[in-house]
């Protein structure tokens, strides 16, 4: 599933997202999280829109999205399957967990299943390290996440 916005329409959008938000300490941030919120992920073409509105550099602003994990640069599934990553779901079975979802859903981190239906990615920390490994599924966290719990998950983000 391709969704097409005219580049116009992109920039008169987050002209307006900023327009909104400039005022704020640190406006960028929250800026970024309405643009995707608006669009489902952080098009290129806003980019050098929201640093000529902020008067930052299109790097500064290109940085921030590429350092966060929350911010796309392409939309998302219908549903987001994240993994943590971090030390302690590594060290509880992460890595066999994050072999077995990318089996069962055919895809590697940062992509979409050909359907559109799920996107995979990685993250650092859900902050559920007592009861690794963990997963969220469109925002919602699952702890002590085992094979059966991974599968479950998966039948659920493909229906």
């Amino acid at each position: 599933m391709t969704i097409h916005i005219a580049e116009g329409d992109i920039a008169a959008r987050t002209r307006a997202i900023v327009a909104d938000l400039r005022f704020l300490e640190g406006p960028l941030l929250p800026i970024l999280h309405e643009v995707q919120q608006e669009f489902g992920y952080v098009p290129q073409e806003a980019m050098p829109v929201i640093a000529e509105e902020l008067n930052l550099s299109r790097a500064e602003v290109h940085g921030v999205v590429t350092f966060y994990h929350d911010y796309r640069d392409h939309p998302a599934g219908r549903h987001v399957l994240k993994l943590c990553r971090a030390e302690a779901c590594q060290s509880m079975g992460g890595d066999a967990l994050a072999e077995r979802v990318k089996a069962l859903l055919g895809i590697d981190f940062h992509q979409t299943t050909l359907d559109g239906g799920v996107t995979l990615e990685p993250v650092y920390c859900l902050g559920l390290c007592a009861c690794a490994p963990a997963v969220m599924l469109d925002g919602e966290v699952y702890g002590r996440v085992d094979d059966q719990t991974a599968a479950e998950l998966v039948a659920e983000a493909r229906r």
